[in-house]
């Protein structure tokens, strides 16, 4: 049986957003953790990023579903998604997959735009194939970043660095290569790490900075409720 929606946190949004914009050249992938209520609602309170194709939050977690990203393409999942879920949901009926369609231009306003979707892989009603079904997602407002949700996003810039490190010394490794293609090759190198400084790093630090001064400002509210329930007790 189906799911009947997704609650997604705010802050896993993020990082799941984060990860999607991180580059337009391929698809990126991780794993969805949380739990599954007896409403068959799944609660996703983290992510987990995972190279191209525990501890956690102190409840009885599991791997609820998957996240990738759909750059250029429309957001709805195609066959090869549709059989992949189903074989996730061979294990676990309560798995769900997440889908974010990226760097799409509306025709209208000529501005991006990032679209996604919940989805399940249902049995379908003639032959053995399968289709998919929409589940509803909700981003859930949460007021503090969990720890699994920080550190995935934190972790993000420096697993993108290590894959175009890994690309550049390989390629740089092969003995046929003259030297201007070498010095190209590290051009394209440098060129990729300050987009990615641009694309994810830049946001990332903006998004931290933000919430910081969030958790100030919570600080100076809390410490004034402090001092108004010193001066109750102190009246009685």
């Amino acid at each position: 049986m189906a799911v009947s929606a997704v609650h997604l946190e705010s802050d896993a949004f993020l990082v799941c957003m984060n990860h999607a914009l991180s580059t337009e050249k391929e698809e990126v992938m991780g794993l969805c953790i949380g739990e599954v209520d007896t409403n068959r609602i799944v609660h996703i309170h983290s992510v987990i990023i995972l190279r191209r194709l525990a501890e956690m939050t102190g409840r009885p977690v599991r791997v609820v579903g998957w996240y990738h990203s759909h750059p250029h393409i429309t957001v709805w999942p195609s066959h090869v998604d549709v059989r992949t879920q189903a074989m996730y949901q061979m294990m676990d009926q309560g798995f769900v997959g997440l889908i974010f369609s990226c760097f799409i231009e509306d025709k209208n306003t000529k501005t991006g735009r990032v679209l996604y979707t919940c989805f399940q892989s249902v049995q379908a009603q003639k032959g053995s194939e399968y289709e998919r079904i929409e589940i509803p997602i909700h981003v859930v407002p949460h007021e503090a970043i969990g720890k699994v949700c920080l550190e995935s996003a934190v972790e993000l810039p420096r697993i993108l660095c290590q894959e175009e490190q890994d690309t550049y010394r390989r390629i740089h490794s092969l003995s046929h290569l003259d030297p201007i293609t070498k010095i190209h090759n590290g051009s394209v190198f440098t060129k990729n790490l300050c987009s990615q400084m641009s694309a994810v790093s830049g946001p990332l630090l903006q998004w931290l900075e933000d919430r910081l001064e969030q958790n100030k400002q919570s600080v100076v509210e809390l410490q004034k409720e402090k001092e108004r329930l010193i001066q109750e007790l102190a009246s009685l």
